[in-house]
């Protein structure tokens, strides 16, 4: 893909405006979606790689600070090896390991991170997930979502990003997602738009070590878990 066409993708997510959900879009440079900057990598986990025929681009050293890293930590909740444990307050997000130990991955939360707590289950998973409006949407603003009601690819573009973990309870989609992001820069912070966003490559690193079915609990309150 080249520069052109990953600028044209960047414009086509602006368009995409207060969307419901963790779809959300909002509050995305044309720096940030095209990834202008030059990317220095010091961790190559980080570093540039071909995923599924699309070129994903290096994280900036800038935006990799110790704290923003995945990394194996001491882990003291008490949830179950296999679990997801989401805390939005501390913008992180653990999956428990055996023997007192969890990968830390440092996260970005959106408005509708913050609008729900409890457990829930991965349902299911996407690859370079698409986007298509709700018809509660269509018939709200049918002007502003219209022209997307066939649904938009997923891409660089996307503000999905590059994987998606969709969470239900009770068998219903509670429409809290964690996924990737196209907005290296907003990791570590609290965003206008989406749910639980992580670097793409925390994300695929993350997809790969769960399955369909893992248990997520999403904490209402800052809980000092490592």
């Amino acid at each position: 893909m080249n520069f052109t066409s990953i600028h044209r993708a960047g414009v086509l997510a602006v368009t995409l405006l207060t969307m419901a959900g963790c779809s959300t879009v909002g509050d995305m440079s044309r720096s940030a979606l095209g990834y202008a900057a030059p990317a220095a990598v010091g961790d190559p986990r980080y570093a540039a790689f071909e995923d599924d025929g699309r070129a994903i681009p290096a994280i900036p050293a800038a935006h990799l600070t110790e704290e923003n890293q995945r990394q194996i930590i001491d882990f003291t909740g008490p949830e179950a090896p296999g679990t997801i444990v989401v805390d939005p307050a501390a913008h992180f997000l653990y999956l428990v390991e055996a023997d007192g130990k969890a990968m830390r991955y440092r996260v970005g939360v959106g408005k509708a991170g913050f609008a729900f707590a409890g457990n829930a289950t991965v349902a299911r998973k996407a690859e370079w997930p698409g986007w298509t409006p709700t018809p509660n949407m269509l018939k709200r603003e049918p002007e502003r979502f219209g022209p997307y009601a066939g649904g938009v690819d997923g891409g660089l573009g996307n503000p999905l990003g590059a994987r998606a973990l969709y969470l239900y309870r009770g068998g219903r989609d509670t429409y809290y997602r964690i996924h990737g992001t196209n907005e290296p820069s907003t990791i570590g912070r609290s965003v206008s738009s989406g749910c639980i966003r992580m670097f793409n490559q925390d994300v695929i690193d993350l997809e790969n070590r769960v399955p369909v079915g893992a248990e997520v609990v999403v904490r209402s309150a800052p809980n000092p878990l490592a």
